[in-house]
């Protein structure tokens, strides 16, 4: 069955919504507008937390609603309610033709229809069973602290969700998607004397549990979680000052993906509120690099078939080179720029809006061997896994916490520290790009992007780089 048809048992079927007047309430809705559409959304979701050798929480969550959005210039008139109902969507009609005021638009064309499929539409909450959740991550706790007797405390999660939308336009044009979304994660509590330090690990994408059954799988997390933790119970104070900076291959993308791809988001270059704003055909990187935003990879977390707004996903190539050729546009911002949608409007839920977002964020490899990379350092830091980071889109000034870092002594990883913080500018950390590793690779599966009050899942992923001069904040 295709997602158009499993969404109309959905929401014409079940929710008991009549299509032909649905679809003549959204034609009128929109009279005289510039663009908008009626977003159906039907999702279940579910969370198990073992954490102390037991569960500690388990939910379980079903929503349904529809997001009624008109677009006149750049005004947006948005009502949203969990009613599906020909009342409920009647009340939204007033609200959004207030935006109207007078304004004579014609409707945009429509996004191009897609076939393609990037993730199946298995539901994960469905299967394994409950029970068989509940003993994986007994499995985990006992794994993981029968593999050193330093560990102290053991915490694991899984959290799954199946989400159906349909898109409805003005002119009857529809699209539809349905998103299964995994997670897996560990995190481990080790010891020793008087100090605790710890580690953390995960895997994810859009597919279900089944594969997160086979032990292989999850000890690997597990695994992970612990040797991290028992690095970092090595650790040293990290130095401070102005350094060389090596930065893992994956994960270590997350800088990317805070320090430079929000400012190459639509909303923030029209209305010239990023520090990449006016800059389209210019340098803003060293030769060499060249970023994606791609939602087009299969099963991957950020990856959508259509995005919110009903665009097919695409590959764009935002920086290319070291030169900017591209923005990740949603359809308003995209018409008022002179652009084309990109595929990139998104949003948390129906509750919300669709704004410009990422989806898996990626620079693309370079010609070095990442050992030649850490050779060519004499003395620096290593850094292949980060925490929590703040970045301020207008000036590109970013705080990165290292949760997983290393001196670099004579080009060869010496002792890890601890408390290292990358202090810098995203408009200024890639012109300080000195090389790039031959190694891409994605991060695991787990990211979640926040923007405007509204979080979605994301992907990045980078090779190994060298960043001559980057400012590290450090407690030596």
């Amino acid at each position: 069955m295709s997602d158009l048809s499993q969404t109309d048992e959905l929401f014409f079927a079940r929710a008991g919504l009549d299509r032909a007047k649905t679809e003549r309430q959204v034609s009128e809705a929109l009279q005289g507008m510039d663009d908008g559409e009626l977003y159906l959304e039907y999702s279940q979701s579910e969370m198990l937390a073992f954490d102390d050798g037991r569960l500690r929480n388990a939910s379980f969550d079903t929503a349904q609603g529809f997001g009624l959005r008109s677009v006149a210039e750049e005004a947006q008139g948005y009502a949203h309610a969990s009613d599906l109902s020909e009342e409920a969507i009647g009340r939204a009609i007033g609200t959004v033709q207030a935006v109207r005021r007078g304004h004579s638009g014609s409707m945009a064309d429509g996004p191009a229809g897609t076939n393609r499929l990037l993730y199946g539409d298995e539901n994960p909450i469905g299967s394994p069973s409950f029970a068989e959740k509940v003993k994986l991550l007994q499995e985990i706790d006992a794994y993981a602290r029968a593999k050193d007797q330093r560990v102290q405390q053991v915490t694991c999660s899984l959290a799954g969700s199946w989400k159906a939308v349909q898109i409805i336009r003005a002119d009857g044009q529809r699209a539809a998607d349905i998103r299964p979304l995994v997670r897996l994660n560990v995190s481990v509590v080790v010891g020793d004397g008087d100090r605790q330090e710890t580690g953390s690990a995960g895997t994810g994408g859009r597919t279900g549990f089944e594969a997160y059954l086979d032990p292989a799988r999850w000890q690997a997390e597990v695994d992970e979680a612990l040797r991290q933790a028992l690095v970092n119970l090595e650790s040293v104070a990290a130095p401070a000052g102005e350094q060389t900076v090596v930065l893992g291959p994956g994960w270590p993308g997350i800088l990317l993906h805070e320090a430079i791809g929000h400012g190459l988001e639509g909303d923030f270059n029209r209305k010239k509120s990023s520090v990449f704003s006016g800059l389209m055909g210019q340098r803003v990187a060293a030769p060499g690099v060249t970023v994606v935003d791609d939602g087009t990879i299969e099963d991957r977390r950020g990856s959508l078939t259509i995005d919110d707004e009903g665009t097919p996903s695409s590959r764009t190539v935002l920086i290319e080179d070291g030169i900017l050729t591209g923005y990740m546009q949603d359809r308003m911002n995209a018409r008022l720029m002179g652009m084309k949608p990109t595929g990139n409007g998104r949003r948390e839920s129906f509750a919300h809006m669709p704004m410009p977002r990422m989806t898996n964020t990626v620079m693309l490899n370079g010609d070095r061997d990442p050992e030649e990379i850490l050779r060519s350092v004499k003395k620096g830091v290593y850094a292949t896994s980060f925490g929590g980071g703040q970045v301020d889109i207008v000036s590109g000034k970013f705080v990165f916490t290292c949760t997983e870092a290393y001196e670099i002594e004579d080009g060869r990883i010496g002792r890890p520290i601890k408390g290292a913080t990358l202090i810098g500018s995203g408009e200024e950390v890639l012109k300080k790009v000195a090389m790039i590793g031959n190694d891409m690779a994605l991060d695991p599966g787990i990211g979640t992007c926040g923007k405007a009050g509204q979080g979605v899942p994301v992907g990045v992923g980078q090779p190994t780089l060298r960043i001559d001069g980057l400012t590290v904040g450090g407690t030596g």
